[in-house]
């Protein structure tokens, strides 16, 4: 009789290998090379300003450009990695953010640095979701949200840790030197991919690929032996599944799950990337010297690395969309009470690094959910779209901020704002909890049951 195996219960019912660590670590140092080159412009933009003579205003077109790219890449890459592999889409991001960064070296106008930064901005938003979804279609449901969790603080890290290594080659390699790493490391990167990464094994069932193919990748992770004529399926392998992976976001009822999680990712990027941008100027602009500014800033970063782990950790351990709610809410919160005023320093360094905690942690929490949510054929394309529609309440956050200190708003007024699309980010999870459940998410993806 001919084996047949279900591959994500394979996964599911094996303890962890050697090997998903090591796919693990990958994803994780892709995350913290994306993290680099999505930062690095903001370091070297008073160089470039001093060395060539433009405005600020004009280096912010460059930097509106490059989250402009992230959008497109992330929309793009979900149905190309859902029609021609995550590997593929994986490697091709790394290879475009290598030679837009080595572009961005060479240019020697704003023009072409812009050109060069929009084609580095497409790799980097292709990036995260194809090495999200690839990582979350190896890993058992029950480490699921752990892992993605430990991925995505790579990012963060990457994008601290650009920082020091802008303070340390800036005064001798100067901008270009740093473009020039940041050119490397991806490409560095694609190599590692092309030769360590096995493409994913229901991506390979999805399109019919040959059964020795998934059994070579699935004993790559188990050291299982398969027999020959072995047979691979998934449960969520439907005749009439959509040809689309676009069209796969809203069929079988999933519409309002999609639009729920597109809601959140907007809400909760613009929350972050207007505090991130601007969160030292607002603090120094309330009486603070620019060194206690910096570190209240920085330590809204630390808070968001130690609240993804955090909540990540909370939902393989209870209901996933209520702890990512939750958390979305008591960030809310936190945001509006320091909207209200906080007369001490330490309480609003408290504060503040609270409000990383819960409103970073809760958004890379959502990650999971939509790697959960949807099946294999469109799982790459709903994780990317998520990203990309955020990308664009990133841009909203990041330029509404500008407005708002241009319009004389203090921190008070700024932070009490804020807390509204916050409010909104986490009833939206809340809504696509109450609608579909975890049950609900493994009879649409095959993906959502934390099983315990």
């Amino acid at each position: 009789m001919k084996q047949s195996i279900d591959v994500q219960d394979f996964i599911n019912k094996r303890p962890l290998s050697a090997y998903q660590w090591l796919i693990l670590l990958i994803c994780t140092v892709v995350a913290a090379v994306d993290g680099i080159d999505v930062a690095v412009i903001g370091f070297i933009v008073p160089s470039l300003t001093h060395e060539w003579g433009v405005t600020k205003a004009a280096m912010g077109s460059v930097i509106g450009i490059g989250l402009f790219g992230l959008a497109i890449g992330s929309l793009c890459a979900g149905p190309l990695a859902d029609r021609y592999g995550r590997k593929t889409m994986l490697m091709a991001a790394m290879l475009l953010c290598g030679l837009g960064s080595l572009g961005c070296a060479s240019a020697d106008t704003l023009a072409s640095l812009t050109v060069w930064r929009f084609l580095t901005g497409l790799g980097m938003g292709a990036a995260l979701p194809s090495a999200t979804t690839i990582l979350a279609e190896y890993t058992p449901e029950r480490d699921r949200a752990r892992f993605i969790a430990v991925m995505l603080l790579g990012f963060t890290l990457g994008s601290a840790g650009v920082g020091f290594i802008a303070a340390a080659m800036l005064p001798t390699l100067g901008w270009k030197g740093i473009l020039v790493l940041c050119g490397v490391l991806p490409l560095l990167m694609f190599a590692l991919v092309a030769w360590t990464l096995p493409e994913s094994a229901r991506f390979m069932v999805v399109r019919q690929q040959a059964g020795e193919r998934i059994a070579r990748a699935l004993r790559r992770i188990s050291g299982v032996r398969f027999e020959p004529d072995a047979a691979f399926t998934l449960p969520e392998m439907k005749p009439n599944a959509s040809r689309s992976s676009v069209g796969t976001l809203f069929s079988n009822g999933m519409g309002l799950g999609t639009l729920m999680l597109w809601a959140a990712c907007f809400m909760g990027l613009l929350v972050i990337y207007l505090l991130s941008s601007w969160l030292p100027t607002l603090i120094k602009d309330s009486g603070q010297p620019m060194e206690k500014a910096a570190t209240v800033a920085a330590g809204f970063m630390l808070g968001g690395a130690l609240g993804g782990l955090a909540v990540g950790w909370v939902m393989d351990k209870t209901k996933p969309h209520y702890a990512v709610a939750v958390a979305y809410l008591i960030g809310a919160a936190i945001v509006f009470v320091i909207g209200k005023g906080v007369s001490s320093l330490a309480v609003l360094q408290a504060l503040v690094f609270l409000a990383g905690f819960f409103t970073t942690g809760s958004q890379t929490s959502i990650c999971t959910l939509a790697a959960a949510f949807y099946p294999t054929q469109g799982r790459a394309t709903g994780v990317a779209w998520m990203l990309g529609i955020g990308r664009f309440g990133a841009i909203t956050g990041a330029t509404s901020g500008g407005l708002m200190l241009g319009a004389g708003w203090g921190i008070g007024s700024v932070f009490a704002a804020l807390a509204v699309p916050g409010l909104l980010a986490g009833v939206a999870i809340a809504i696509k909890g109450l609608r579909y459940g975890d049950s609900q998410d493994a009879a649409l993806g095959g993906a959502g049951t934390y099983a315990h």
